[in-house]
């Protein structure tokens, strides 16, 4: 009779299992595709997800308005959808929160004011170094000829300066010996 039951349990655990695995869930029954989904949507949702994925969530970090489930979030996106539904443009919708929340609500930062900055920064950083480098290379490529030479004339000491060398030597291993 046990034995019985705990096959009973285990078949069910397996067909739990199972449609985990294909992705029905017990509840629906089926699942809806996401192109089934968005065909059926309301054209007006479209514009109102387009709009609320440009702008960022307030309370979030680095979350749009339309993936946050914060309370402030929900509201934004009520406002959108109602802004939409009074026939506002998706221009003028961003400015309306623009002039409330400043450049930081927007996903990409716009390049205006001292956003300039963010936006060239790094190319003339790229182009300083660039040119630093040109420069360092000519200045290596003069000073490689000079050297050369000056090395080739170290062999040929008069007699005077190759003593005052050893005696320099001496001295310095002298105090340098354990």
């Amino acid at each position: 009779m046990i034995d019985r039951w705990m096959s009973v349990w285990w078949g069910l655990w397996a067909v739990l299992g199972l449609m985990m695995m294909v992705g029905v869930s017990p509840a629906t029954g089926t699942e809806v595709s996401p192109a089934k989904a968005l065909s059926s949507e309301d054209p007006t949702e479209a514009k109102v997800r387009d709009i609320a994925k440009g702008l960022r969530c307030a309370v979030c970090q680095n979350q749009s308005v339309y993936e946050s489930n914060s309370d402030l979030a929900v509201d934004m996106l009520k406002v959108i959808r109602r802004k939409v539904r009074e026939g506002h443009g998706g221009d003028e919708i961003r400015q309306y929160f623009h002039a409330r929340y400043g450049d930081y609500i927007y996903m990409e930062p716009t390049a205006s004011g001292m956003n300039w900055i963010i936006w060239a920064g790094p190319f003339v950083g790229l182009l300083a170094g660039g040119i630093g480098l040109v420069m360092a290379i000519r200045r290596w490529r003069r000073v490689a000829p000079e050297a050369a030479e000056s090395t080739d004339n170290a062999g040929e000491h008069s007699g005077e300066e190759e003593s005052a060398l050893q005696k320099r030597i001496r001295k310095e291993m002298e105090r340098t010996q354990l």
